[in-house]
C-alpha cells in the first residue's frame, strides 16, 4: 500500500475504532474522563500496532507515547495524533475531533490524513481535496470554543473579520478546506502532532500553510513543541501575514 493510501486507511480505520467505543461507553454512562482516556490509549495502539506491521523500519512520533529520539535519524518519521480534542470527544455527539496521520521525510510532511470520523469523513493527500469556492466576505476565522488565542483576535480586528468556533486543530483545519471558514491562526501553543497530518492535507488542497511570521512549518525535530501556524486561503495570505507582522511586533 502506498504512504498516501496509507495514512488515509489507517485514519479511517482508527476513527471507525473510536466511534464504536464512544458509543459503547457512552451508552455504559461512563464518565467523561473515561471516554477520553480510552480514546487516546485505544487509537494510539491501534495506530502503533499497525505502523510496526505495516512500516516496520520507519519512526514513529504520537501524541500519546513514549518519544523516542532514535526517530532523528530515520529516513521516514510517521507523526500521529490518534484522538484531536479529546474533550470534544468526550462530549457526545459533538463532531469536531479528528484523526490525524502523517508521514514525514526531510522535515517535511510527505502524505497525510485527517479523518472527522463524527462526520464519516476523510480527507488525504491520497485524494487532495478540491479547495472550496465559498469565501466569505468579511472573512471568517476559526478559534478554539474555549479560548481564542491573540493572533486570532488580533486579526480579526485588523482584516474585519468574524470568529467561528470549532474544536479540534485538525477539525479547524479542514473547516478552511471545506469552505466553513477562510482563516485559521493559531498561536496558543501546539505541538507537532497536532498540525502535521492537517498541514499536509491542506498543502495539497491548496492551501497557504506557514508559521504565524511567514516561515515553513518543520517537523520531526528534537523538540516537537511547534507553537504557532497558519492555514489560510491563498488570496488572503498576504493581507493574513501582513497583519500577524503587525501582531508580532
Amino acid at each position: 500500500m502506498q504512504d498516501h493510501q496509507l495514512a488515509a486507511t489507517l485514519a479511517r480505520e482508527a476513527g471507525e475504532l473510536l466511534v464504536e467505543l464512544r458509543g459503547r461507553l457512552h451508552s455504559d454512562g461512563a464518565p467523561g474522563a473515561v471516554i477520553k482516556s480510552e480514546g487516546d490509549r485505544q487509537a494510539h495502539e491501534f495506530l502503533m500496532e499497525r505502523l510496526a506491521h505495516e512500516r516496520p523500519d520507519d519512526a514513529v512520533l504520537s501524541e500519546e507515547g513514549t518519544d523516542d529520539a532514535a526517530r532523528l535519524d530515520a529516513v521516514r518519521t510517521w507523526i500521529v495524533d490518534p484522538l484531536d480534542g479529546t474533550r470534544e470527544f468526550s462530549e457526545v455527539p459533538r463532531t469536531d475531533w479528528a484523526v490525524h496521520v502523517a508521514l514525514v521525510i526531510d522535515n517535511r510532511p510527505v502524505a497525510g490524513a485527517v479523518a472527522l470520523p463524527g462526520l464519516e469523513m476523510v480527507l488525504s493527500t491520497a485524494n487532495p481535496p478540491t479547495l472550496s469556492s465559498d469565501a466569505a466576505d468579511p472573512p471568517r476565522i476559526i478559534v478554539s470554543r474555549t479560548r481564542p488565542p491573540a493572533a486570532a483576535t488580533h486579526l480579526a480586528e485588523s482584516l474585519g473579520a468574524d470568529l467561528v468556533e470549532m474544536g479540534s486543530a485538525g477539525a479547524k483545519t479542514m473547516a478552511v478546506i471545506r469552505g466553513e471558514c477562510e482563516i485559521y491562526a493559531h498561536s496558543g501553543g501546539q505541538y507537532e502532532w497536532d498540525s502535521c497530518a492537517p498541514v499536509a492535507v491542506a498543502a495539497a488542497a491548496g492551501c497557504h500553510v506557514s508559521r504565524i511570521d511567514g516561515s515553513e512549518l518543520l517537523y520531526n525535530q528534537s523538540d516537537p513543541y511547534l507553537p504557532d501556524l497558519l492555514v489560510c486561503r491563498p488570496e488572503l495570505a498576504s493581507a493574513t501575514l501582513d497583519a500577524l507582522a503587525s501582531f508580532e511586533s
